[in-house]
């Protein structure tokens, strides 16, 4: 047990720091106009691995044995790691169109000015130690926009994985299905979100090629991520003597409709300032678990 517990901190120790790394590289290598399909890519990887490990883990333990899913899974961790350390990161120069958002203070529009220029990759750590001084954490307490993200973040978050939690208690108790059924009905969520995930983030992208006010595109993704899930739910929770299947779909779609917060809120924290995207995620989430 003690390993045990010890192997899961480490995990989440490597877990919690690739969200605001993902962020940070988003922010400073991807255009504005591309960037909500970006941050759809990296983190609709999440629903695309969840789909991957519910379909191969149950064959792999038949045949392997339970370990083997921890080898398996482990030793592709490693060597993804490796590709990824070959791979150049890739600098957005001076280009007037790419993140040039850190003009103004938080005072005006929600921007966060930043006096600290960009880092490249081969920044050594003291000097990355050093520029934690440089940080205004001040402007982010000040900022409404950044209140506003973490109070978004905190909704989000508890109903999404609330939800994931207990559907596969919901479809068994509730609706009678088995736990055969009911696990493999559970990959529908992760499965719909990658169809709207596709679906949304070119919506955003376009939308802000064609000139519509960034922060107007933000708002509207996240109104589609917070109403549709609420909606469904309600249909969901109303005794309408539905049958199973119909509940399921209503439950997916709520779900999967959630993934617009990825041209939402997950595009916000680099709007608001490339420099401090990272930081601003990492406050957000620790809000959030207190």
């Amino acid at each position: 047990m003690p390993g045990l517990v010890l192997s899961r901190i480490l995990v989440g120790i490597g877990e919690g720091v690739s969200p605001s790394a993902a962020t940070d590289l988003i922010a400073r290598t991807i255009p504005l106009q591309e960037r909500s399909r970006a941050v759809s890519v990296v983190f609709g990887g999440l629903a695309f691995g969840s789909v991957l490990g519910l379909l191969f883990a149950p064959p792999i333990i038949q045949n392997l044995g339970w370990e083997s899913v921890f080898y398996i899974f482990g030793l592709l961790g490693i060597i993804w790691c490796l590709v990824f350390e070959s791979v150049q990161e890739l600098q957005p120069g001076d280009n007037e169109d790419i993140l040039n958002l850190e003009n103004t203070s938080a005072g005006s529009n929600g921007h966060i000015s930043s006096s600290v220029p960009s880092k490249s990759s081969d920044s050594s750590l003291e000097e990355m130690t050093d520029s934690l001084k440089d940080v205004p954490w001040g402007e982010f307490f000040k900022s409404k926009a950044v209140w506003a993200m973490i109070y978004t973040h905190f909704c989000g978050s508890w109903g999404h994985y609330t939800c994931l939690s207990w559907l596969p208690t919901f479809f068994s108790e509730e609706l009678n299905l088995n736990l055969t059924d009911a696990a493999w009905v559970s990959i529908l969520p992760p499965l719909g979100s990658m169809v709207i995930t596709s679906i949304a983030a070119p919506f955003a992208d376009n939308l802000i090629s064609s000139g519509v006010d960034t922060t107007k595109v933000r708002k509207i993704c996240q109104a589609i991520a917070f109403l549709s899930p609420a909606a469904f739910m309600m249909l969901s929770s109303v005794d309408l003597g539905l049958p199973p299947w119909v509940v399921v779909a209503f439950l997916t779609g709520g779900i999967s409709l959630s993934n617009f917060a990825l041209s939402g809120l997950y595009c916000t924290h680099q709007d608001i300032s490339r420099e401090y995207a990272s930081i601003l995620l990492v406050r957000h989430a620790t809000y959030i678990w207190y």
